[in-house]
């Protein structure tokens, strides 16, 4: 395969991503309803200790663990400034 064949299926897998990342994103958006009904805080440092574990287990490379957790903290805290946000647009509303 030439480059340009790579770099046509790497397209697709981040189309792909995007398309996940976006449902985990909605995901996070219901747990932040229930968090906001039952007065929880958004942040919860223990549950992403968890993920964070459960990925590096799952890893079986190439990523590096220092990778995995590096991108998975990113995603964790986007998703939780979204869910920041859209708790601060419904407690607008009300």
């Amino acid at each position: 395969m030439e480059i340009a064949d790579w770099r046509k299926l790497i397209d697709e897998i981040d189309s792909e991503m995007l398309q996940l990342l976006s449902k985990r994103v909605q995901y996070t958006i219901h747990i932040g309803d229930i968090k906001a009904v039952n007065g929880q805080a958004v942040y919860s440092p223990e549950r992403e200790a968890i993920i964070l574990e459960r990925l590096i287990l799952e890893n079986s490379g190439p990523l590096t663990e220092e990778g995995v957790r590096r991108i998975f903290e990113r995603i964790i805290d986007e998703s939780r400034c979204i869910e920041k946000q859209h708790c601060k647009d419904m407690q607008r509303e009300k």
